[in-house]
């Protein structure tokens, strides 16, 4: 797509949504699942003020041992990707700390979603969503 607005003709998938971070943009089929993956992934449970329940509570694991941590994020991603993106399965997820020698080493989350999307017929090819989450909600 070019940098000019999108126009509604420009738009050739059913499932679809304005692109974060470019105005006038979309996202389209994957790319737009991809984003909602990580939209559920980066929003606490809450933020959202038409949608209290929506996202996951992974803050409340913040100051718990990163070994109870880990499982117990898994768990509330599973349930959140579950209700919230039903267009695919999750087949795994999996959270480390980032490790990169910064000052803020182990602050941070890596998440990795893979996951294939439900369609009738032959599976889709897996994909991944990865992102990075502060330990603290902004």
């Amino acid at each position: 797509m070019s940098t000019d607005a999108v126009t509604l003709s420009d738009i050739t998938s059913a499932d679809w949504s304005l692109k974060l971070g470019a105005i006038g943009q979309v996202v389209q089929g994957i790319a737009d699942v991809d984003q909602c993956i990580a939209i559920i992934l980066t929003t606490p449970k809450g933020s959202d003020p038409l949608r209290p329940t929506f996202a996951s509570d992974i803050w409340r694991y913040i100051d718990h041992p990163i070994d109870e941590a880990l499982p117990a994020i898994v768990r509330e991603l599973t349930s959140a990707i579950t209700l919230w993106e039903p267009r695919v399965t999750a087949l795994a997820i999996n959270v480390a700390p980032v490790l990169d020698g910064s000052a803020q080493s182990g602050a941070h989350l890596s998440v990795t979603v893979t996951w294939q999307l439900k369609l009738g017929g032959a599976p889709s090819p897996p994909q991944n969503t990865t992102v990075t989450i502060p330990a603290m909600a902004s």
